[in-house]
């Protein structure tokens, strides 16, 4: 708790670069949308999910909040919204046992709405939690990780509440996954390895928005920039883009720095890092630590942790570093993405809440896409907070969209 008070400056100085954030705020505190419900939240606490935590409290939630990983816990937030008198559960460095602890905690406060960021919330609610699904009526998923899991559980007809996935927002994927996992996995790697980019081959395995928004800042830092794909489309638009395309297998012998990015598991592989370079470094910006394959390195290799979040294998006599225990760098390394990114997410997670809501018992349980025109107004605000100005279309051009009539 000694920390509360550098959490609260941080805080603090996130909500300067989130206007957006403070205008819902300020709108809720009147409307109070939330009142006499309990909003259950596994996420990063970060000083971002801070001002979160605040709006939604502001709109008459009560909260409780637990990390969805174990390593991208900011203490000194975590012990300020605890100051507040929110019920956290969660610290930098959690056990597997202790992380999966809190978020039972986070259970044991019977939410009705839940927000989730890679869906282990909604896991332990269907599988060994299901006694508290009765009082959920809605939730929200925040990264594509998560979404994958729910519409695997739509198909399987297991999900037993709707989930809407603010992940597919085009205000999330294109601040959040772009722009912002773009930056925040530089910073990560740069403070886990403090290397040069410049110069060195930058292998970014997976070309969906978050591999797009790396290889481009990787690019921009002077990289030679390698792509692995597994989709024919995305594999093409990385050609196009001016990469280099190519097989895991191939790029492993040529690569300097690996990075992940993919939302699936075992992308590289222990038959890859025996083919790669003294000196090779590894890193992963998906949610789940199984990207790398971490636990056969540590069977297979020797290795020791040689500063904080870079660890050393002994490959043969040449050396391996992975990062951040290969969790994602971003948050495990670094402070995740600009509070400016956040906003746009998180006025997601706000209104997405509100929506559901306003439309309880009218949604079907399953994965929901936010309303347009709810995805176009924090675009809107967030323009607004920026001061940037737009066209509107005149009513001659609206006619013209929504006609058929005239051509050539």
């Amino acid at each position: 708790m000694a920390l509360a008070e550098q959490g609260r400056l941080n805080i603090e100085y996130a909500e300067r670069n989130m206007p957006l954030m403070l205008s819902i705020k300020k709108r809720f505190a009147k409307e109070k949308p939330f009142k006499g419900l309990c909003i259950g939240l596994a996420l990063h606490v970060t000083k971002e999910t801070a001002v979160l935590v605040r709006t939604l409290a502001a709109g008459g939630a009560d909260i409780a909040i637990s990390s969805c990983n174990p390593l991208s816990t900011q203490d000194d937030v975590a012990a300020a919204l605890a100051a507040e008198g929110v019920p956290v559960f969660a610290k930098k460095g959690e056990s597997k046992e202790e992380y999966y602890k809190y978020i039972n905690k986070v259970i044991d406060r019977k939410p009705d709405i839940t927000i989730d960021d890679g869906c282990d919330l909604v896991n332990l609610l269907h599988t060994k939690r299901k006694e508290a699904l009765a009082k959920v009526i809605g939730g929200c998923e925040e990264t594509t990780t998560g979404v994958i899991r729910l519409r695997a559980m739509e198909a399987d007809n297991a999900l037993k509440y709707p989930v809407i996935a603010v992940n597919d927002n085009k205000t999330k994927h294109l601040l959040d996954n772009y722009y912002g996992t773009g930056q925040s996995t530089i910073d990560g790697i740069l403070r886990a390895t403090n290397t040069l980019i410049a110069g060195k081959s930058f292998v970014v395995c997976g070309y969906g928005d978050c591999g797009k928004g790396v290889a481009l800042r990787a690019r921009g830092m002077g990289a030679n920039v390698i792509v692995t794909e597994v989709d024919a489309v995305r594999a093409l638009q990385a050609a196009l883009d001016g990469y280099r395309v190519m097989p895991v297998a191939d790029a492993a012998a040529i690569g300097d720095i690996f990075l992940t990015v993919t939302g699936d598991k075992n992308v590289i592989r222990i038959e890859h890092v025996k083919a790669m370079k003294d000196g090779a470094i590894l890193a992963n910006s998906g949610h789940f630590d199984c990207e790398v394959d971490v636990t056969s390195m540590d069977k297979a290799f020797r290795k020791r942790r040689i500063r904080p979040f870079l660890d050393e294998y002994d490959v043969g006599g040449k050396k391996v570093y992975l990062c951040g225990e290969g969790r994602l760098i971003n948050l495990s390394a670094a402070e995740g993405h600009p509070s400016e990114v956040m906003a746009t997410s998180f006025a997601g997670q706000s209104l997405a809440c509100e929506y559901i809501v306003k439309n309880k018992g009218k949604l079907k349980p399953g994965v929901i896409i936010l309303p347009a025109e709810i995805d176009n107004h924090i675009a809107e605000l967030q323009l607004e907070a920026m001061g940037v100005k737009k066209d509107t279309l005149t009513a001659e051009q609206k006619k013209y969209l929504t006609s058929w009539e005239e051509g050539t």
